[in-house]
């Protein structure tokens, strides 16, 4: 699971350059819309609207915007609507790409897409291409060097985890939940003073692709492209490139 531990990361780490630039609080803002017009704007019977607005205090948004968004999405304020739709398709190599977007024009949407792709040595396929290939799942990131390893299994088990992986190669270990235990789990970790790197709902491959250099850098540049658009709020791959070419990016 290397290449998606590192790039979880390294998104993560990006999370705080991009806030300064107001993007996160932009993307934020329409899931959050989103979530709460199709579950309600209360967060206790709205798993979705709760794992989001969980995301958006993570990154320091403010209350005022995340009760703004709920009001759009509940209709208490006049906003845009947007609708949700995902693309799939494949990168430098055959890596499968996975996009979820929000937008209110699909047309511009994907045009744009269909133009990042290409531009980055990818393309755009058919639905269901790729979407076979990952499965929903909650993932836990924890610093080895904060926890010691029976400790955090035993913690995450208990409180409902799938799986827990140890790769000597990494600096975390991975802890998969069902998507609706995340929070539990994730609570349940940090009620034993166990403290997460990372802590979301995502998209795992069932397999890898391998990538030399020249098509890691390929994927790199793509996969920043399709996350920095408006419109674009995750992108899922299963490529496993060189460490020296994901360093580059963090």
């Amino acid at each position: 699971m290397s290449g998606h531990s590192k790039w979880a990361q390294i998104k993560h780490k990006k999370a705080a350059t991009d806030v300064k630039k107001g993007k996160v609080f932009s993307k934020l803002a329409k899931e959050i819309s989103v979530a709460a017009r199709l579950g309600g704007g209360d967060p206790g019977g709205n798993p979705r609207l709760k794992t989001v607005m969980e995301k958006a205090k993570e990154v320091n948004m403010p209350s005022e915007n995340i009760k703004r968004a709920i009001q759009k999405g509940t209709g208490e304020l006049p906003g845009t609507s947007y609708e949700e739709m995902v693309y799939e398709g494949y990168g430098p190599g055959g890596a499968a790409i996975l996009i979820n977007t929000l937008s209110d024009n699909k047309n511009r949407t994907v045009s744009e897409l269909r133009h990042l792709m290409s531009k980055n040595g990818g393309a755009l396929g058919e639905t269901g291409c790729v979407s076979w290939i990952f499965d929903k799942k909650g993932y836990i990131l924890v610093d080895k060097k904060t926890a010691d390893e029976d400790n955090v299994m035993s913690v995450a088990l208990e409180a409902g985890a799938l799986d827990m992986k140890n790769d000597p190669k990494e600096e975390n270990y991975e802890i998969i939940t069902a998507p609706e235990d995340l929070n539990i789990v994730s609570k349940a970790l940090g009620d034993a003073s166990i403290e997460t790197a990372l802590a979301e709902v995502t998209m795992l491959p069932k397999n890898y692709v391998i990538l030399d250099p020249r098509q890691g850098e390929q994927m790199t540049r793509l996969m920043e492209a399709l996350e920095d658009h408006d419109d674009v709020q995750n992108v899922y791959s299963n490529f496993d490139i060189p460490e020296e070419v994901l360093e580059k990016s963090s």
